[in-house]
């Protein structure tokens, strides 16, 4: 039987990168965003706990899916096996942000 497989996500949240595994990811229905379900957080012992790790799992706990802007979205990986989950500061030297104009209705149309 095959393994699933696990996506590493990284996008930019209120300032901030995120960086999260999942193993099912898709187009949304909804214009402009992507669909990320089945959250995979590392198994740790109970003597070692990331706090950044802890962070996440914490604030997507109860979530059974996630719609994730694309303009938001920096990269998105298919990786053999996950890693830490973490949250980041966006410092801007190496991470820019797609340009979004908007959709904008044409003159006479509105």
């Amino acid at each position: 039987m095959a393994l699933k497989p696990v996506y590493k996500v990284i996008f930019l949240n209120q300032g901030q990168v995120y960086e999260i595994f999942a193993c099912a990811i898709y187009q949304s229905e909804m214009y402009g965003f992507i669909e990320v379900e089945e959250f995979v957080f590392g198994e740790r012992s109970q003597l070692l706990v990331d706090p950044a790790e802890e962070r996440l799992k914490n604030e997507f706990a109860g979530v059974k899916r996630s719609y994730i802007p694309l303009h938001s979205i920096v990269r998105i990986d298919e990786v053999e096996k996950e890693g830490p989950a973490k949250i980041s500061e966006f410092k801007g030297d190496k991470i820019a942000q797609f340009p979004f104009g908007g959709m904008t209705p044409r003159p006479g149309q509105e």
